[in-house]
């Protein structure tokens, strides 16, 4: 079954014609290869190229750079949710489109534009972000990676890990610790996959979320140009705290439409399933569950919308962003746990949707920022 919403008005008819082109889309090019990503880990260039052309890859990119010109979060959001309902199983569209893509859009200068986005919005050249590493996750002022001036040069030297689309990247874009004299802080450098000393290291075997693959990347004195330095030496956690109340945001979109698919399937379920000669869903016990989920998610979704909405004006703010990241996957997760658990034993079987939503739900309390790092956050803008 469907579950009813309130009214939402975050979306206007262009929003949702582009959500019916890209659930077509999705249906006809990803349903059918991902079982394939699954067995793989990686989602297939082919398919990504294929959904570059549709122009649902960086379509905020400049029209004379392959993009669309359309800087609407707006559309961001449709293209998460449908993902998520879906089940699709990658985090390549918000990777490029919510977190990486303004990078690569807002600290560009003409050349760098003209040298990166027809690659990025053709779906042939693959990004990624390089910021955590095995001592620094959640405090990005702890990150030791270094890139040391040298003549027309960065050296880089370090090492990241956990990054998402690590094995395929072509760019990455790199946080480290500027060496260079009169400057202090951390610098955002693209590295690109041709570079001597850039190299990746395994990929992780991860709990959830396994058609998409995420690796250790290692730098071991590699030379990057000057021309590859995003904005300012110095200025990289400015630049990265900026865009990270998007990434926040994306996570709560992609939360609550998770939760509300697993709702939905789950009260399908009960409705058929049979216990002791009635349907699961009609013991009051279950029944009082499901209402206080429902309930929830309703509230939810009319929140986040706020937040979708504000965003879009850009006049969400980042503690703002910090809280609907923890509250939309703290959401999540009482909801599909307690769903898999209304599944019963067939919720732990993989063969069971459930399953994997359960699963792949797990991380989201855990990257773009640990829920605990959220709410200190949130509550330094208490002024507490």
């Amino acid at each position: 079954m469907t579950l009813a919403l309130p009214p939402r008005t975050v979306f206007t008819d262009e929003h949702e014609a582009f959500r019916s082109a890209f659930r077509t889309f999705l249906t006809r090019e990803a349903l059918p290869r991902r079982d394939t990503w699954l067995e793989a880990g990686v989602i297939d260039r082919d398919f990504w190229r294929l959904a570059a052309a549709q122009g649902f890859v960086a379509f905020a990119a400049p029209v004379e750079h392959g993009g669309v010109g359309v800087d609407d979060f707006r559309f961001n959001a449709v293209i998460d949710e449908e993902v998520a309902l879906l089940g699709i199983g990658t985090d390549a569209f918000t990777l490029t489109n919510d977190i990486v893509g303004p990078y690569f859009t807002e600290l560009t200068n003409d050349e760098q534009k003209a040298r990166w986005l027809p690659g990025i919005t053709s779906g042939e050249q693959v990004v990624a972000i390089a910021m955590s590493e095995p001592e620094a996750g959640s405090d990005l002022r702890g990150i030791r990676t270094t890139a040391r001036r040298d003549g027309e040069h960065y050296v880089l030297d370090g090492a990241k890990t956990f990054i998402t689309s690590g094995i395929q990247a072509d760019l990455v874009v790199v946080a480290a610790q500027v060496d260079e004299p009169g400057v202090t802080g951390l610098g955002l450098f693209v590295v690109e996959r041709p570079m001597p000393g850039f190299s990746r290291g395994r990929k992780l075997d991860k709990l959830g979320r396994l058609a998409q693959d995420t690796a250790e990347l290692v730098f071991e004195s590699v030379e990057v140009p000057l021309s590859n330095l995003l904005g300012e030496a110095g200025r990289g956690l400015h630049a990265m705290m900026g865009n990270l109340a998007q990434e926040r945001l994306a996570m709560a979109v992609t939360a609550v439409a998770n939760a509300r698919r697993s709702l939905e399937i789950t009260l399908d379920y009960v409705r058929e399933r049979r216990a002791f000669g009635r349907p699961v869903g009609s013991f009051q016990a279950n029944r009082f569950t499901l209402a206080e989920l429902a309930t929830e998610l309703r509230v939810g979704q009319v929140y986040l919308d706020s937040c979708i909405d504000r965003h879009a004006a850009g006049s969400l703010a980042a503690a703002e962003a910090a809280g609907a990241k923890f509250w939309a996957t703290e959401l999540e997760w009482k909801v599909v746990d307690a769903c898999l658990q209304l599944h019963g034993g067939y919720g732990y079987m993989t063969e069971y949707e459930i399953a994997t939503r359960w699963r792949d739900a797990r991380v989201q309390r855990i990257y773009g920022g640990t829920n605990e790092i959220m709410r200190e956050i949130v509550g330094r803008a208490l002024g507490l």
